[in-house]
């Protein structure tokens, strides 16, 4: 197993200009991460292959591996000449996860307000489509590209299955994100079991939760069902991490772990102690 961190983690300080990308790498390096994922929130980095470069030199000069290159993309679109450009702008931004050097890359594949079952089978073959092609194309590079499980629309276990056996490459897998199927009201637990094989990372992201008649006020989110959630520390929050994690490790997995925060506290406090927990917890599974 490689710890280590995703750059969204630090978007507050990095949005506030406290601190920018090359220190971002330098100070998960200084917390004893093993590898950074760039995810391009609060700099801009798409078509900038001279950054790209550049941040692939300054993690190497850290030690630190670049594991994984995250970017939204939206395949809904409204015209089949929209949706072309779409893929080829994405198809853009593995040129770009090569030069950074990277052999994973998640993309998003859509965005709707309509998330019904209904409409994910009416929009899987596009989906699909587009996919497969960037897949494809990213197979010239070694890239296996991946579908997260976030955004509500693709985010349950079987939808994220559904999508990977339709696409049906084997550089197309899930970056899995074990908090992130709370969000859709399934159990963490449950949904890692059924996901795990397909994963080609994992995310570490801890929730608080309370159930719909409680509202907890400013800073909260709901999920389809009701229920509230906010980000938490890792380790502080709701979801039952020495399970899942014990899950993970009784599989035999060794690839990237990426801890993701998107709590309220102060990001380089709250990234630092959910590195600390899930070190601390992960040696603490025999």
């Amino acid at each position: 197993m490689k710890l280590g961190v995703s750059t969204y983690s630090l978007y507050k300080a990095l949005q506030s200009g406290e601190m920018d990308i090359e220190g971002v790498i330098d100070w998960i390096a200084d917390q004893g991460g093993e590898h950074v994922e760039i995810v391009p929130l609060g700099f801009e980095l798409a078509g900038n292959h001279e950054l790209a470069d550049s941040l692939r030199r300054k993690a190497e000069s850290r030690e630190l591996e670049i594991s994984n290159y995250a970017i939204g993309a939206n395949f809904l679109t409204d015209s089949e000449e929209s949706f072309e450009r779409e893929v080829e702008r994405v198809k853009r931004e593995v040129d770009l996860a090569a030069v950074l050097g990277v052999k994973k890359m998640r993309h998003d594949v859509a965005k709707s307000e309509d998330i019904s079952i209904r409409n994910f089978h009416n929009q899987l073959e596009r989906m699909t489509r587009a996919c497969q092609e960037i897949a494809d194309y990213a197979l010239q590079y070694g890239i296996t590209t991946s579908v997260e499980n976030h955004g509500f629309f693709v985010q349950h276990s079987d939808r994220v299955q559904a999508l990977i056996h339709a696409v049906d490459r084997p550089n197309f897998r899930t970056t899995m994100d074990l908090g992130n199927f709370l969000c859709v009201d399934e159990d963490p637990a449950a949904a890692v079991r059924n996901n795990l094989s397909y994963a080609s990372m994992v995310h570490v992201k801890d929730f608080y939760r309370r159930p719909s008649y409680l509202n907890p006020g400013e800073g909260w989110f709901q999920t389809p069902s009701g229920t509230y959630l906010r980000g938490a520390i890792v380790g502080h929050g709701d979801i039952d991490l020495r399970d899942i994690l014990r899950i993970i490790k009784g599989s035999g997995y060794d690839g990237y772990i990426s801890l993701e925060f998107e709590g309220l506290e102060e990001c380089k406090t709250g990234t630092r102690i959910g590195l600390q927990n899930i070190r601390r917890l992960w040696d603490d599974i025999s």
